[in-house]
């Protein structure tokens, strides 16, 4: 890939942090969408804002492209201060994901994929060639689908297509608003697993907005709790923020079933014991599965046990008591 820094020049790589500091947005009637809010996120990482609607995480988002200029604070990407960039040359190198794709409707899908490298002046045979690259890597065929329009596809393949085009040059951070909010639930799932396939391939610097906290769990390497404001009531991996509410509001905002979200990001490995001498006739399940994975094929069997295999050999199993028995400080991903 052709890794583009935030400020245009130094080594090629594929992710740099981005740091909040203070940033808060006052309009000029004296609404306050967002007060003084700080937050750390790591290079490489998955941050999810969420929220009940209201709370500022689009505001956020948009204020680290600058669509929004904030009213105070700080924001640094790769070690540089995005309010002294040139806004527009700044958003040529952050790839940006709406809930209805923005796709340009008169233009076949290369070109829209390929719409900021022209923007910085790339040859038409490098963005061709980066266009079909990136429509291979979201599962679209180039051959298939390069020179087809958006009314041509379905929901689920435009935001694909707008991912491509978030990622066509390369750039560090990518910021996303509620990407997969606009397709049904089965597009959307389907979405969610090949965005986490793409995500282990290109290990991008990722903010990611939603209102939906099984997103938020199942894509999500830290969350962000917000409330009204822009205030952070919470910020930790999702097995933590599951395990160890910070406050009654979070716990509540979370679900009481919390619980069973929690054994969907705690790997089975952490309740796995040695095999036994017989293990025929009962289901198995992959070793890099979930908690969830276990009690699932467990209630489907009606087994008290699982086998854990990987690589087709038998390397353990789970319980139906030790899941339940994970201590939750111990519940990590």
């Amino acid at each position: 890939m052709d890794a583009t820094a935030i400020n245009g020049s130094g080594p090629a790589r594929s992710a740099a942090s981005i740091t909040l500091e203070d940033v808060g947005k006052t309009y000029p009637d004296g609404t306050v969408a967002v007060g003084d809010f700080s937050l750390e996120v790591h290079a490489g990482e998955l941050t999810v804002l969420i929220g009940p609607s209201g709370c500022g995480k689009s505001t956020i988002l948009r204020m680290i492209n600058r669509l929004i200029e904030p009213t105070h604070g700080r924001i640094v990407i790769d070690g540089q201060d995005i309010l002294k960039r040139n806004p527009v040359e700044l958003r040529r190198h952050i790839g940006y994901v709406i809930q209805n794709v923005g796709l340009f409707p008169h233009q076949n899908i290369r070109t829209n994929v390929g719409t900021v490298p022209r923007l910085l002046g790339w040859d038409k045979k490098r963005i061709n060639e980066r266009a079909d690259e990136l429509l291979e890597l979201v599962g679209l065929d180039p051959a298939r689908f390069a020179k087809r329009y958006p009314h041509e596809l379905s929901g689920g393949q435009r935001q694909r297509i707008g991912v491509a085009r978030a990622l066509a040059a390369d750039p560090l951070v990518l910021l996303m608003d509620e990407p997969f909010s606009a397709v049904d639930p089965i597009a959307r799932g389907r979405l969610q697993e090949e965005f986490l396939r793409l995500q282990a391939t290109v290990r991008k610097t990722i903010v990611l907005v939603t209102h939906d906290i099984d997103e938020a769990v199942r894509l999500g390497d830290r969350i962000a709790v917000l409330a009204e404001g822009g205030r952070l009531l919470q910020y930790a991996p999702p097995a933590e923020l599951l395990s160890k509410p910070d406050s009654t509001a979070v716990g509540d905002f979370v679900g009481a079933d919390r619980g069973i979200r929690r054994l969907a990001v705690t790997p089975l490995r952490q309740a796995m014991t040695p095999p036994t001498a017989i293990m025929a006739g009962r289901p198995t399940v992959d070793a890099e599965g979930t908690l969830y994975d276990a009690l699932a094929a467990m209630l489907a069997s009606d087994a008290a046990e699982v086998v854990v295999v990987e690589d087709g050999k038998t390397v353990g199993v789970v319980t139906r008591t030790s899941v339940f028995e994970v201590p939750e400080a111990e519940a990590t991903v």
